[in-house]
């Protein structure tokens, strides 16, 4: 049996994505690959509504939390951190030896304007890092108002952690002034893990070439070299570069402001149906994420049982996540899930609750 994924990621893949996948392999160096290259990076622009330039990263996510980290931090940075997603990124600046500061909420809350403005007034920062949609939690921060305040420290640059945001909430890169917004594939995206993407400003180029030591993988002044010839350092999955081409045309015939709209619907009906059934909403209100709910187990109802009982029928939730394992659970709607799909979950939920 297929097992559905409403987790926060990987998520469920669709047969057409998986068909583009299996694409006859080109050469990485041929024109046939640069002409997908180029393709693909300007449907990103449109979807990230930025002329910045896009980097396409064979590697996780966190292969580009770390390039952020070696190419872009020359003085200190500040972390702003919510949930265990932030708390990685504020580790990898420390293990990279780079001077950094952490300025931390409660779990459920969400980073506020005023916050980062504290931090940034000192004068001690050149990088400003922050966790878009934090999934350890279900938080979704609010990121223009963060990247107003940004705005007014010329010389910070603004690093966006937009995993489990990016194509599936409206991030207007250019607007906000953000200099790196990253994301794997495997989340908003909805194809299979092992894939990244970021915009990079002129500004983040700038100083990344006045930085040393910035590594060889991840470096972003190589990328921005290949980046010219539309083509990467390294060989890059030509695979995942074929599917995403695929998706991107999907996402824009359907429409960016309907997919948003889309997932919103989905996020109030998960909602509704948490709160309908006698748990809470784990997230501070006005907060909470657009891609994933997170329930608070008022309950006090077996989480492993459930998932195993869903598994019966086809379907997968996540417990909560590291300390938060058994007093929250979480169910993602992101991708290219719909109503018809997240009703079919939530009706299966609805019949196990009830013998636990």
């Amino acid at each position: 049996m297929h097992i559905k994924l409403f987790i926060p990621g990987p998520v469920e893949v669709y047969p057409g994505v998986l068909n583009a996948m299996s694409t006859p392999m080109i050469g990485h160096r041929t024109k046939a690959y640069t002409d997908l290259h180029g393709a693909v990076k300007s449907k990103l622009q449109q979807l990230l509504y930025t002329k910045n330039k896009i980097f396409l990263s064979t590697s996780s996510g966190t292969g580009l939390m770390e390039a952020c980290v070696r190419n872009c931090i020359s003085k200190r940075a500040a972390h702003f951190v919510c949930g265990e997603f932030g708390e990685r990124w504020y580790g990898i600046s420390l293990a990279n030896g780079k001077e950094a500061d952490k300025f931390e909420v409660p779990l459920g809350k969400s980073i506020k304007p005023a916050m980062v403005d504290e931090a940034l007034k000192t004068g001690k920062y050149d990088t400003v890092f922050v966790t878009h949609n934090e999934t350890s939690v279900g938080v979704m921060n609010p990121l223009k108002e963060i990247a107003d305040v940004v705005k007014k420290y010329p010389d910070v640059l603004f690093m966006v952690d937009a995993v489990s945001s990016m194509a599936g909430a409206k991030i207007e890169v250019d607007a906000w002034g953000i200099d790196v917004c990253l994301a794997s594939t495997q989340k908003g995206f909805a194809l299979p893990p092992g894939f990244a993407v970021c915009s990079i400003s002129a500004q983040a180029l700038e100083r990344a070439k006045t930085v040393k030591n910035r590594g060889y993988y991840f470096d972003f002044v190589e990328f921005e070299t290949f980046d010219a010839k539309n083509q990467t350092p390294t060989t890059p999955s030509v695979s995942h570069i074929f599917a995403l081409n695929y998706q991107l045309d999907q996402m824009l015939k359907e429409g960016l402001d309907n997919r948003f709209n889309r997932l919103k619907e989905l996020a109030q009906m998960c909602r509704k149906w948490v709160t309908d059934n006698g748990f809470k909403l784990f997230t501070e209100p006005g907060y909470e994420s657009i891609t994933m709910t997170t329930a608070e187990n008022t309950r006090k109802i077996d989480i492993k049982k459930l998932n195993e009982e869903l598994g019966k029928v086809g379907y997968m939730i996540s417990a909560g996540y590291g300390k938060l394992k058994d007093s929250t659970f979480r169910i993602a709607h992101m991708g290219d899930c719909n109503a018809s799909e997240l009703k079919g979950l939530l009706d299966a939920m609805d019949k196990i609750i009830k013998t636990l």
